[in-house]
């Protein structure tokens, strides 16, 4: 049977209105997802990181999320984890490498990691916003489309701020409220940047950084610090403090 072009417009619009309503239904329904931890991991590929250095951490940022103990803090009860990875550099350099994606099996895990392992290397070559890179973290948190009960910035760097207004700007104009900022620090660079990343970028109760010497140690400090994030005491500690 041929139906009149009318009946296929009006036939289409329906299907169109079902997708949508279905599409709205499981958005909803997904804000609606126990969520204990939203996760954004910040990787820093400006000027002083060479291509070499972005495959050890985007390598290491994946290899530690497959790792063991880390699927088994991520899929613990209590809720969910939503993850985002970007990488940032210069004031208007900020690139989304995975978008939130709810954790919730090793499937999800596992395709997490992939789309961060499978990013080629940059060569934007871009001073270090640092500042910035918070600032767009605390957005793409509102971006969010879980409701999760604890928001981190996990923010990895070898530099200091060198570009627009440094971390203090940001977390003294508000922007920073409700987040845990913890830090991993590369320091083989100078000036070196772990005082900074300590008075400035670690924010929030039980903040905390990690420092290494090369990005060879790089999947060791990762795995170590997702571990500590993933913990449900993630924000026990009063203040913040470094682990070497």
């Amino acid at each position: 049977m041929r139906l009149h072009p009318r009946r296929l417009l009006i036939a289409a619009a329906l299907a169109l209105a079902m997708i949508g309503q279905s599409g709205m239904a499981q958005a909803q329904s997904g804000a609606e997802t126990p969520c204990r931890l939203a996760l954004i991991l910040a990787l820093d590929i400006s000027h002083s990181v060479d291509q070499e250095e972005q495959k050890l951490q985007t390598g290491g940022l994946a290899a530690a999320l497959l790792d063991e103990e880390v699927k088994a803090a991520i899929l613990s009860p209590g809720g969910g984890v939503a993850a985002l990875a970007f990488e940032w550099s210069g004031l208007r350099r900020q690139h989304t490498v995975a978008h939130w994606t709810l954790l919730d099996s090793e499937d999800a895990i596992e395709a997490f990691a992939a789309r961060i392992a499978a990013r080629p290397v940059s060569t934007w070559g871009h001073p270090t916003a640092l500042g910035r890179a918070l600032a767009h973290s605390a957005w793409l948190h509102t971006q969010n489309p879980w409701d999760c009960d604890t928001k981190v910035v996990d923010v990895s760097g070898d530099g200091v701020n060198n570009e627009g207004l440094g971390p203090l700007h940001y977390r003294a104009k508000g922007v920073l409220e409700g987040l845990i900022i913890n830090g991993l620090v590369i320091r083989n660079n100078d000036p070196d940047p772990l005082p900074q990343y300590i008075e400035e970028v670690l924010h929030g109760p039980g903040a905390f950084v990690i420092d290494i010497r090369s990005y060879g140690d790089y999947l060791t400090a990762m795995k170590e610090k997702l571990i500590r994030e993933l913990s449900p005491f993630v924000a026990a500690a009063p203040s913040p403090t470094v682990v070497e």
